[in-house]
């Protein structure tokens, strides 16, 4: 059964958050932990209070908004995402699905309801990691994939420790990481890709995230004037680095299925110069896949590409993986009640692996998990031009609200 949320309401909610850390091309700028990030908490905590929810904050800053339930002895049923964002980020990534939740609490008080388990509303810290790395830190840390004293003492650009970001903000809590613990998580979010978009399908159901792997390479060669060098005699590290990144396309692109993703998003040249052949090249390679044996397989594609790029054009070639993050299937029952409340709204919709990382890849591990994609224009995302209509936002918080009620209500 459907209970209507204010679509109106919650776009309201969404554009007042936005003028927080508004950017000149009508986008957004609170990166973690700022006076900006601070003030957009604080903004949601006083929505949140007017509806009698209470609040607490774990020692990594993850921000936890309860409305009690009938059954206080049962685990809540969760959902939420981030309110950080990119230097020139958008207005809706991770930000729809916190207010989206605001506006089920919000719904739920209009009517009086109160649901059989507690809910919670999270705010998860650091998602971006455009401050401090990695993205998904905190989640990561509620999850135990990282150490509480590992994450507090990562460091930003300037040598802030997170830590310290914490406690300059007023966010540095007390509750134990990795409270409460969660009966489920719901996340609503928008694609950040441009499939639903494509294919006029109204909303995703999420099933998993694709596998990712992270690299830095590095290409040694020589410089040299490029004039009185022959070709055959030179140590050319970007031709080597051309190479990879030719042959890692091309791979790509033959895969009929389209689920090989690489991406060399980075690329440094030491000293660069236009009539030098470049001596030193760092390179970062992204791949992902959606079955982690197809993921192996790629790894070991790219090693191979690597080595013989290096000894094709006379250069050293080293590379350091700094991330591995596994494929993920969410919970059969949270997806199968994202899918039922999809239904019952009457619009076009499909099962799809998530291309991006996600707080909820993190809390998956410890709590039965799915996710809720809507539409985002033309794709783009973590830019200032990204968009998402009304009515996509609503419908998604739509499903949301009767997908969190199906798990919040069910028996105990």
């Amino acid at each position: 059964m459907t209970t209507p949320i204010d679509g109106q309401r919650l776009w309201n909610t969404l554009m007042a958050m936005a003028e927080i850390g508004p950017t000149a091309n009508g986008g957004s700028c609170r990166l973690a932990l700022t006076p900006e990030d601070a003030a957009g908490r604080r903004l949601l905590l006083d929505w949140c209070e007017t509806l009698g929810c209470t609040w607490r904050v774990d020692r990594v800053g993850n921000l936890f908004i309860r409305r009690e339930g009938r059954r206080e002895d049962l685990d809540p049923v969760a959902t939420g995402s981030h309110l950080d964002t990119q230097p020139r980020g958008g207005r809706f990534d991770g930000i729809l699905g916190v207010l989206a939740g605001l506006e089920v609490f919000r719904t739920l008080n209009d009517r009086g309801l109160v649901t059989e388990r507690p809910l919670e509303l999270v705010v998860w810290t650091n998602e971006e990691g455009s401050r401090f790395a990695p993205a998904m830190v905190a989640s990561g840390t509620y999850a135990g994939a990282f150490a509480v004293e590992e994450t507090l003492a990562r460091r930003d650009a300037d040598g802030v420790t997170l830590g310290e970001a914490l406690a300059a903000c007023g966010f540095a809590g007390d509750l134990s990481v990795g409270e409460p613990h969660l009966d489920g998580y719901l996340e609503l979010h928008i694609e950040q890709g441009p499939v639903l978009e494509d294919v006029r399908e109204a909303i995703g159901v999420v099933t998993g995230v694709q596998g990712m792997r992270w690299f830095d390479v590095t290409f040694a060669g020589q410089s040299a004037h490029a004039g009185p060098t022959p070709m055959r005699l030179r140590h050319d590290a970007l031709a080597a680095a051309a190479r990879l990144i030719d042959r890692l396309q091309a791979h790509a692109q033959a895969d009929a299925s389209g689920d090989t993703r690489v991406t060399c998003g980075c690329l440094e040249i030491a000293a660069a110069s236009r009539n030098v052949i470049p001596g030193e090249v760092r390179l970062t390679v992204d791949l992902r896949h959606v079955a982690e044996a197809e993921l192996d397989a790629l790894q070991v594609r790219f090693e191979r590409e690597l080595a013989a790029a290096g000894e094709d054009f006379g250069v050293a070639v080293s590379s350091e993986r700094l991330w591995a993050s596994p494929v993920v299937a969410f919970d059969d029952e949270c997806i199968a009640a994202v899918e039922s409340a999809t239904r019952a709204q009457g619009v076009p919709h499909r099962r799809m692996m998530s291309g991006a990382g996600h707080d909820a890849v993190y809390v998956s591990r410890v709590a039965p998990t799915a996710m809720i994609f809507v539409p985002c224009r033309d794709g783009i995302s973590h830019n200032e031009a990204e968009y998402a209509t009304p009515e996509h936002c609503s419908l998604g918080a739509q499903v949301l609200c009767d997908a969190l009620l199906t798990r919040a209500d069910r028996p105990a």
